[in-house]
């Protein structure tokens, strides 16, 4: 019974020192997490979807940052190579992976801000007009060592 408490032992050390040494290795760190997310605003409609971003928006923007819960945010302008493609690209930067869990936190600051969802709801139905979201995607940053 000894001998197999050393050997088990023995195996969960020899798999942490693996683990460890597999992390040291890697020739990058991870970092922050980035959702990016492809908007083609509506022909006319450019200026009315910057103003919305840059009241409202930026407003819960600030209040999530404020609150932790994102790092940083930034709006881009694309070029479109095709009438399909995006002409402004949102980005919200992220702490890590973990922070993409406080969806509680992150609704309460959204709901103090532009209201229950209700009214949320009708403001997204009214940005319809404006904008069509094209996708969004998460990427990771690695920093290299």
């Amino acid at each position: 019974m000894k001998n197999m408490t050393a050997a088990l032992i023995a195996l969960m050390f020899f798999s942490f020192a693996i683990t460890a040494s597999a992390e040291e290795g890697k020739p990058y760190k991870e970092g922050v997490v980035i959702q990016v997310t492809y908007v083609k605003t509506k022909p006319g409609k450019f200026d009315d979807y910057m103003k919305f971003l840059a009241t409202e928006y930026k407003t819960v923007m600030e209040a999530e940052k404020k609150a932790g819960l994102i790092l940083a945010y930034d709006v881009f302008s694309a070029q479109p190579h095709n009438p399909h493609d995006a002409d402004l690209v949102l980005t919200t930067t992220y702490a890590n992976m973990a922070a993409l869990d406080k969806n509680d936190e992150g609704e309460a600051v959204v709901t103090k801000i532009m209201g229950n969802s209700a009214v949320q709801s009708k403001g997204a139905q009214d940005r319809e007009s404006m904008r069509e979201i094209l996708g969004s995607e998460f990427v990771r940053q690695l920093n290299l060592k």
